[in-house]
């Protein structure tokens, strides 16, 4: 009986040192300004993202050149895929009468634009304010040689310093990049 009840604690105790289920965040598209004169078909290729944000960790960015991973905090799918098929959304809301045809997605499609993205930060910095600095190319299939690139870098202030703020806040950023890469597609 004694026994019994040593390993009945036992797995009690085990149980209680579990870890907690961890919360799963994902970005949302975010509308903005519609443009006219968008190509009939966009392809958005595979949007670079740096590995050591493309984890299923959030990443926050700590004092000088540390970071921080939060092993509770978790994307529901990997960084890259989501910021490639949000930037896509967000595309397709800005730029009407615009099929967007992302990369990473099922489908295939040569586009009349193509869109290269390479993302270099984008996190909370120490302040809490997110951080997105991207490195952006748009060219028109027809003109082969011809690129309009361009280096982006945006802000956001989340409206709380918890990570589900932090999280609409990078939504944000990323739909001001959709601005940007909505502008050159049309060629504004």
């Amino acid at each position: 009986m004694q026994r019994r009840l040593v390993l009945f604690g036992l797995g009690l105790l085990a149980a209680g040192c579990a870890s907690p289920e961890p919360s799963l965040y994902r970005l949302l598209p975010r509308p903005g300004v519609q443009r006219a004169g968008g190509p009939g078909l966009l392809e958005l290729r595979q949007v670079g993202v740096p590995g050591y944000l493309d984890r299923p960790e959030i990443v926050r960015a700590g004092e000088g050149p540390r970071l921080r991973s939060l092993p509770n905090e978790r994307w529901a799918e990997p960084l890259g895929d989501l910021v490639g098929s949000v930037l896509g959304e967000n595309l397709t809301l800005r730029l009407p009468g615009t099929t967007v045809a992302t990369e990473g997605g099922a489908l295939r499609a040569e586009g009349e634009v193509v869109v290269e993205v390479d993302i270099q930060r984008f996190e909370a910095g120490e302040a809490g304010r997110v951080e997105l600095v991207a490195q952006v190319s748009v060219r028109r299939r027809a003109a082969r040689d011809r690129r309009n690139t361009r280096i982006v870098r945006l802000d956001a202030l989340p409206a709380s310093p918890d990570t589900a703020a932090m999280v609409a806040a990078m939504s944000e950023a990323l739909g001001g990049l959709a601005d940007t890469i909505a502008g050159m597609a049309v060629g504004r």
